[in-house]
């Protein structure tokens, strides 16, 4: 007998808006490269990552103090500490300190996500984590693709696919969405080698431009961290804080 639990993704952030996210898990997506980062930065050491929407709002951190990272269309901001290149946050500098992020897509993405009931950011890179625990919970689960400037992108889609492959093998899981099934079927066709598969994709093409073809490897290698990075209010931190914060 299947489950009562849904699986539900958004292509775009423009989607999200038209997913329930009763009893839901958002789980948030920036293959490249923002989710991959974060990730990386947890398992640096660091304490908290605060996602910000805007410059404006970077830089009132850094004047207060805080670590910031920047980027706008795949660059480093100038005048900042990081960009989001997780090869940037692999580092001690940040152990046991609070780093500011904003990003093009995917910080926008995590701050559309705080009135679920939970949201946590989603990568190659902690994927058997994450799939792991979340069939694990009582939940529904909602996909939440950046995109790039609220349109559709490949990478982000087919980390969803890659998940809901996971999870639809377990009944509990008794209604995917047209949007999850789409994205499963996506990632059927891919999974022998997801890098060749993205090698035409717009956001690939845009980082091969500016040289960064040694972060796309990086974003695409399973498994580098089980580390599951949590919003808890304005913060992301990680689950084992969030979960010693409700107990």
């Amino acid at each position: 007998m299947l489950g009562p639990y849904k699986i539900q993704v958004a292509f775009s952030p423009t989607l999200f808006d038209g997913c329930d996210l009763d009893n839901a898990i958002v789980v948030v997506i920036d293959v490249l490269r923002a989710t991959s980062a974060i990730c990386t930065a947890f398992e640096s050491g660091v304490e908290t990552v605060i996602p910000v929407s805007s410059i404006e709002e970077a830089k009132e951190y850094q004047k207060k103090g805080f670590l910031v990272g920047a980027e706008r269309n795949g660059e480093q901001i100038e005048g900042f500490d990081f960009g989001n290149s997780p090869y940037s946050y692999k580092t001690e500098n940040i152990r046991g300190k609070s780093v500011v992020l904003t990003t093009t897509n995917g910080t926008r993405a995590i701050n559309m996500a705080k009135d679920a009931d939970m949201a946590v950011v989603g990568a190659f890179t902690n994927i058997t984590a994450i799939s792991n625990w979340l069939e694990e919970q009582e939940k529904n689960v909602v996909f939440l693709c950046s995109g790039w400037k609220g349109r559709y992108n490949l990478e982000d889609s087919l980390f969803a696919g890659a998940v809901v492959d996971r999870l639809s093998k377990n009944y509990k899981y008794g209604e995917l969405s047209d949007s999850a099934l789409a994205s499963k079927y996506l990632y059927n066709t891919a999974e022998q080698d997801p890098y060749k598969f993205l090698r035409n994709s717009s956001h690939r093409r845009r980082m091969h431009r500016l040289n960064l073809k040694k972060d796309i490897k990086y974003c695409l290698t399973l498994d580098q961290t089980s580390v599951i990075p949590v919003l808890m209010g304005d913060k992301l931190v990680r689950l084992e804080e969030y979960l010693d914060s409700k107990a």
